[in-house]
Formats: structure tokens, sequence, C-alpha cells
């Protein structure tokens, strides 16, 4: 089934009385809806149930990375994002320098078609100090191998949700706002979760209900970690004054702040533990004082635009992401600040992970082992972003040594290695699973593979599924998946080019690959790459016994 998506609707806030289903879902927000959407693609009956009557207005994340853009791509809402790409360079211009010539015509927005001749590059920042695209070498084999998405990163987390919210409405998927959990009882074979609109009975349930998960703690799950050393703000405001900022990340002995790139847009981190209370809405007045407290001057804002977020350093990571037949993903697993935008993309990874491996289980093609899989890969992953971002910390510190700290990075990050190295890690085109093979792609977020009809590999998944990719000449590998129909869906793409076969999982996880298809060798481990992730295949019908002698005689 082919849900390919060409606009974002509006979000579906079904409510009333939650239903009884395989899974529930708990939060409503980009990592809840990307799951819900995998689970749904494998015929799994599954809710969102969602505490918040509306979806949060603050200021979240304001761009995607590469196997978040990807994830998006595999399931049709390229055009979406891209869209949404466009129309946010439309509203803030330029704040990178391009790197090429002059814009293209309209045949080259094709989706799919990279980012677009003389369109700024995306690159991030470290600790506030932006990378420069000038610098990166973009010919790297592991940044060149990934940029069918390069149109679709400036997606913010807000209308992220919107064209998710869309995608999973169209997969029939009910969003129940107003609906919060109070209570969880796992009998070993269900989940009974008490709510506000009535008991919910499902086989299993997953808490993608933020840093301060209400299932994490029913669950009994730990959180370790360190504590907050910041607080930071985020917001969209008119300013009476803006020519008292600087453009920019800002530095002074109390913290920094940011004007931009967004007209508006302000972002400030003070070196002061968060307030008792965090959930208090952030006031006009609140954010004035900060910004003066950090910028040193009488800046006045006149203005707030919509929400203003409060965030801290705060970093943990729950001790395991699965505790019977509750499971954890996004915030509910790890929380961290927001420095490099790491934390959606990283919820984003979760849900995609763990979408096909619960849908299989429900699904009885896989064992309930799989799922072991899921804290085992996603964890690692989890625990570099940590460390990422309390390195930011540790650098934007308004004391003598991490100033000091700041200017040695900042002279690292302004050479074509240590700016090429930083953009691949943020952007995370070097993400790695630990996976059994010797093949360099397998492990790896899948590259984009252009196939000889001009389409490429992910415009064939759209519905969700494995995907083999076959170049052998007589379609010898296909034909060894095809006791998997209906698991696996294999593309021919007959020719010379190499690799000659891959394996996607519905994740965008290379499984499996090689670069000469017709060996005994390559067969074989297929096979076993296809028993391992694709599941075991159907028990053969018993074929009629002709009756022995003695039962001849009776």
């Amino acid at each position: 089934m082919n849900h390919h998506a060409d606009t974002a609707t509006a979000t579906d806030t079904a409510t009333g009385t939650a239903t009884d289903v395989e899974v529930t879902v708990v939060g409503a927000g980009p990592v809840g809806l990307v799951l819900a959407a995998e689970l749904a693609l494998c015929g799994v009956g599954v809710q969102v149930l969602e505490r918040l009557a509306e979806p949060d207005p603050g200021m979240k994340a304001g761009a995607i990375n590469v196997p978040t853009a990807q994830a998006l791509d595999r399931r049709g809402l390229l055009p979406a994002a891209e869209r949404v790409h466009r129309d946010l360079l439309a509203r803030t211009g330029p704040f990178a320098n391009p790197a090429d010539g002059p814009r293209p015509g309209a045949d080259s927005l094709r989706p799919g078609a990279g980012r677009p001749a003389g369109e700024p590059r995306f690159t991030g920042h470290f600790a506030g100090m932006v990378l420069d695209p000038g610098l990166v070498d973009w010919t790297d084999p592991d940044l060149a191998a990934h940029t069918a998405v390069d149109a679709a990163r400036m997606v913010p987390q807000r209308e992220l949700e919107e064209l998710l919210a869309g995608h999973v409405a169209r997969l029939g998927v009910p969003v129940r706002r107003g609906v919060e959990v109070t209570g969880l009882e796992d009998t070993g074979d269900a989940v009974l979760a008490t709510t506000t609109a009535g008991p919910v009975h499902s086989r299993w349930l997953v808490g993608c209900d933020g840093g301060r998960s209400t299932v994490r703690r029913l669950a009994g799950i730990a959180f370790p970690g360190t504590d907050p050393e910041l607080t930071g703000h985020a917001a969209l405001v008119d300013i009476a004054d803006p020519e008292k900022l600087a453009d920019g990340w800002t530095w002074s002995a109390r913290g920094a702040y940011r004007c931009g790139p967004q007209p508006g847009r302000v972002a400030t981190v003070e070196f002061a533990r968060p307030p008792a209370d965090r959930t208090t809405p952030v006031t006009l007045d609140e954010l004035q004082a900060v910004l003066r407290r950090v910028s040193g001057t009488d800046v006045t804002l006149t203005a707030l635009r919509g929400a203003a977020t409060r965030w801290s350093d705060n970093a943990r990571q729950a001790a395991a992401y699965r505790s019977g037949r509750v499971l954890l993903a996004g915030d509910a697993a790890h929380v961290h600040s927001p420095f490099g935008g790491q934390g959606l993309n990283l919820g984003v990874g979760d849900a995609m992970n763990l979408g096909w491996k619960l849908g299989a289980v429900v699904a009885g093609w896989a064992p309930e082992g799989l799922l072991d899989s899921y804290d085992a890969e996603r964890r690692p992953l989890g625990a570099w972003v940590l460390d990422w971002t309390r390195a930011q910390t540790a650098v934007m510190r308004g004391d003598a040594a991490s100033a000091a700290l700041r200017q040695v990075l900042a002279d690292l990050l302004a050479t074509p290695d240590g700016a090429t190295h930083a953009v691949k890690q943020i952007s995370g085109v070097t993400q790695r699973v630990d996976l059994p093979g010797s093949h360099p792609l397998v492990g790896r977020c899948a590259p984009d593979l252009w196939l000889g009809d001009g389409s490429r590999l992910a415009d064939h998944g759209h519905g969700g599924g494995f995907l083999l990719l076959d170049r052998t000449p007589d379609g010898a590998l296909a034909r060894l998946a095809e006791a998997w129909k209906g698991r696996v869906s294999a593309v021919a793409d007959p020719g010379a080019a190499t690799p000659a076969g891959v394996l996607v999982r519905p994740d965008g996880v290379v499984a499996w690959a090689c670069d000469t298809g017709r060996t005994a060798d390559a067969a074989a481990d297929l096979e076993a790459a296809l028993h391992r992730w694709a599941g075991a295949l159907p028990s053969p019908r018993p074929r009629p016994s002709c009756p022995g002698p003695r039962a001849l005689g009776n």
C-alpha cells in the first residue's frame, strides 16, 4: 500500500472514550505519531492518547537531520517536507552563504532532487559556534551519499507535527486528545491503563509522553543521569530596539544569547538552575528580564508571538527502554539540552526502530525477543547524544576556562577537517547500528540508491516493509526472497552497478549488502539476514501421509 502524502492535512483530534486496541501509544508529539504510523503500516490496531487538548504551541526544534528526513522520504512525505523547507527559507531569508550558482528551474525541484543550486547549505552549530558551509568538504563520501533529502531539512517541529498528523489520519489512526493516563497495570499478557476517559486494555503500551513521562514513572523505570546546570529560553518576539542585540550567538559572563536566523527568534542560556515550577508559562516579563541579564543591555520586548519555551540541560537516560509490555521512546527514554537539535531526531529514530519490530511481534511472525534489539540498538545512540550535549554545556559556561576551551574548539571548527567532521555528526549520516555482516553499508542508514528507471529505492518503500534491491542479471536474489513475500518487496535493477544487492529494514537500516550477488556466499548470507530480520518462514502445510502396514490391517 502506498500512502503517498503530497499535502499535510489538519490534525485528527478525535476525543471521547479511549478504546481497547493492540497497541496504545501515549503522546501525540512527533515520536508518538511516527510510531503510530509505522504500526498502522504493519496492520496493527493502534491508537494515540494525548493529555493536551491541543498541540503544544511552544517553540521547539527548528530543523531535522538526515535520518529523520529520510524516514519521511521512505513514507512518501518528502514533497510535503520540501514545501515546508522552501516556505521557511522564503520567510526567513538566507542564513548561510550559498555554495554554488543561481537557482535552477522548476524541473530540478522534483522530490529527491536534493538541494537546489544557490540554496544555503544546512550545517548547524556546536555550542553556538555556527559551522561555515564553505569549509565543509561536501564531496566526503558520508555526506555525498545522502543528498536526496537536502531540500527537506528545514522543517520545524510544529510543522513536522502537522505533517505527521495528516499522515496518521490518512492511515486511520485515532488520536484521542484530552486523555490522560493515570495508572498502569501489566498483567503479563496485556496492559491495563487507567485514563481520564476510562480504562484501556492493550496488548502493548508505549510511552512517548516526554521527559517527565507519566508512563515511565508508573512503570517504575529508573531515570539516572546528571542534574541541570543552566536554564534556557526560546521564543518568537517583537523587539522595540533590535539594534541593541548582536546577530548570532553572543557570550557574556552571565550566559549567552542568540538572535535569528528567523526574524524575532531569540534564545538565551543562563547558568542558573531551573525554577522549581517549570510548568508555569513563560511570560514576556520573564523573557525580557533574562535577555537583559545575559545581553547586558536594556533591550525592550513588546510582544510574544506564540508560546515561549523554557528548558534545561538535565541529561538522563532510562535504565531500560522496556519493562514487560510497556516500552519507552523519545524524551520518555532520554532527555538532554536541545543544543544541536538532536532530541527530536533521536526520538524519531527510536520510533522507526521500534515500530516495525513491535508490529512484527504483534503480527506473530517475530518472537518477543526481537524487541530486545530495540534497546540494544538505540541505547548507544542515546548515550552519544547525551555526551554530545553535555560537551556543549561545558564549552558554553561563562567562566574563563570554558571561554579558553571555546576558543580552541572555534579554531578547530574553522578548519575543513573540523567543520566536515562536526557537520557529519550533527547531520546523522555517520550513525551506525552494530549488526552482523562485513559489508561497509551494513548497520548504516541506506544511502541514496538511484535506479536505472530514474527512481530511487526509497520511492518503493512508501507502504512499509523490507526492501531488497536486486541488481543480478537473472533476479537470483529476488527469487530467494519470494518466500518472504508480503514482508519483503524486491526491486529489480539489473546492471553492473554496485552494490549488487541491498536489504533495507523498514527503519532504513541496511541489514545486508553485497557487491557481487551471483555467489553461493551472497545467497547464504542474504538468506541468513532474511531469517534474522524478516522472521521465520510460514510453516508449510503438512502433506498427507500414507498409512503404514499396521494401519492398513485395521
